[in-house]
């Protein structure tokens, strides 16, 4: 009998050994100290996951922005050189100055946006296509952010609106002359014009026609537009207040440990 429990006081006990691994020695400091540390990490892997989710973001406006402006402003190009005007017709001057303005500013704003996009985007993807995770904060997404932004409103809401209004202009311009010869002589250089259009013209009627079309869609471009991005802000406040009150779980959780922590 005293031989059983003769046991050696240098050496743990028979069963000790195989729980002290898995944690079955560890005190209430140690695992407070241990969860706090995975706690840290989770946050350090969240935080990252979060800078990936907007380098993300960025890198996939820079592409729909260049895109689009290279694209709508390729058109309005080919619009002002193709477009041919009736020299035997005398054309509104309010006319061809705002089908001058509009075909302009159109070119010069996507182009802006497409500078932006070209300038950044590069550097975007060098860092993007790098599988590590902790190479992010060399992306100057973060620091370009207000650029990217910038690019994404020129290409998408600005440019869409003045490609729609080149749209109608020149509809304008191309229908306009169309059986004016019945309204009178045409016009003639040093005289005032002569040649105006009546409600009886089918030119006057089918630009009418355009523009009693695009109105109603330029307006439902605004609402959505302006929908879409209260949605978007919408969307991110919750998510920021989540985020917060996720926060403020774990703050009380770990004034909670620290206050067991002084009890034992």
């Amino acid at each position: 009998m005293s031989s059983e429990l003769n046991v050696p006081m240098g050496s743990p006990a028979p069963g000790v050994s195989e729980r002290a691994p898995d944690g079955g020695g560890m005190d209430y400091r140690d695992w407070v100290r241990r969860s706090y540390l995975e706690l840290v990490s989770s946050n350090h892997h969240s935080v990252q996951a979060l800078s990936w989710r907007k380098l993300y973001l960025s890198r996939a406006k820079l592409k729909a922005s260049s895109r689009t402006s290279a694209l709508l402003s390729g058109f309005a190009m080919v619009a002002m050189v193709e477009v041919e005007l009736e020299m035997e017709y005398c054309y509104p001057p309010v006319l061809l100055i705002a089908f001058s303005v509009c075909t302009t500013v159109l070119v010069a704003v996507h182009l802006f946006a497409l500078l932006i996009s070209t300038c950044i985007l590069p550097n975007v993807e060098a860092v993007s296509n790098i599988h590590n995770l902790n190479s992010v904060s060399e992306s100057p997404h973060e620091r370009m952010h207000h650029y990217i932004e910038l690019a994404w409103g020129f290409s998408t809401a600005l440019g869409i609106l003045l490609f729609l209004a080149e749209v109608v202009l020149l509809c304008w311009i191309k229908f306009l002359p169309v059986d004016s010869s019945r309204s009178g002589p045409p016009c003639r250089t040093g005289t005032q014009p002569t040649t105006s259009p009546v409600p009886q013209d089918s030119g006057w009627k089918a630009a009418l026609a355009s523009t009693i079309i695009m109105v109603p869609v330029g307006v439902i471009f605004l609402v959505f537009t302006i929908h879409f991005y209260r949605s978007l802000v919408r969307h991110k406040t919750e998510r920021h207040h989540q985020e917060i009150e996720e926060l403020h779980k774990i703050k009380v959780q770990l004034d909670g440990h620290e206050r067991g922590l002084q009890t034992v």
